[in-house]
């Protein structure tokens, strides 16, 4: 196989096909654990992150609304709220076993009946093209294979003048970023072998993040899409960034 045929998984190189089933397994592995991961790994922080997607994505009643690689669905949750009985959010994975605990997680909150769940590829989204008025997405985008066809399906699949936010982890300003490494690549791993007992995973999780493309970069690849009004707001000095783009 040719270098030009494989993509990476953390550090390493390997086919497509191999990275989207060894990041199944990842996230497999760390389902059961992943929010009093977050909690831990973030000090709380993801929470506030995810508090300014919600607020900069303006969401009103009636409205449809994506949340993309949504997890264990924290953002899902708050956009219930916003879009009201009239109004749908649709949760969606690919990976079945993250999607299970987001749709258990709802139901012992008590979610809306607003909410949908949908297991599907982010590179080729199930739905008509100009179904959402928004579509979100947190700390999903770097583990896409082919992230520019998943930037072109949210593309087609917003509304004119829908909205796409990414929420992900990029390039920290030049002081932290020794600080950054030395908790990515020493406490992170740690945290995950003493509390989930998966330090592969976690060490996965902490190249995925390096290998991530930064900001201007992202928001090349946004403008690349079709995306217009394109913009980055920086975050916990830029260890986490806000893209936000829109369809017009």
């Amino acid at each position: 196989m040719n270098d030009e045929s494989k993509t990476h998984f953390g550090y390493s190189k390997v086919s497509p096909k191999e990275k989207t089933q060894k990041v199944r397994h990842v996230f497999e592995s760390v389902a059961e654990n992943y929010d009093v991961m977050n909690d831990l790994m973030s000090f709380g922080l993801h929470r506030i992150w995810k508090k300014f997607v919600i607020h900069i994505a303006a969401i009103r009643e009636h409205q449809t609304v994506l949340d993309l690689a949504g997890g264990t669905g924290d953002l899902a949750a708050a956009i219930s709220k916003r879009v009201g009985e009239q109004g749908t959010v649709i949760l969606s994975d690919i990976n079945a076993s993250m999607l299970h605990t987001g749709r258990d997680k709802m139901i012992d909150n008590g979610v809306m009946n607003n909410l949908r769940y949908v297991q599907a590829n982010a590179e080729h989204l199930p739905f008509e093209d100009n179904t959402f008025d928004c579509v979100t997405m947190a700390f999903g985008l770097r583990n896409v294979t082919f992230k520019e066809k998943c930037l072109a399906s949210v593309y087609a699949k917003l509304k004119p003048a829908g909205k796409f936010i990414v929420l992900e982890f990029s390039k920290p300003d030049e002081w932290l970023q020794p600080i950054y490494d030395r908790y990515s690549f020493s406490i992170l791993p740690w945290l995950g072998k003493t509390i989930a007992g998966d330090e592969e995973s976690y060490r996965y999780l902490a190249e995925s993040i390096r290998m991530h493309p930064d900001q201007q970069t992202l928001k090349g690849m946004f403008e690349q899409a079709g995306f217009d009004e394109c913009r980055i707001v920086n975050m916990s000095g830029g260890i986490v960034a806000a893209h936000i783009g829109y369809k017009y």
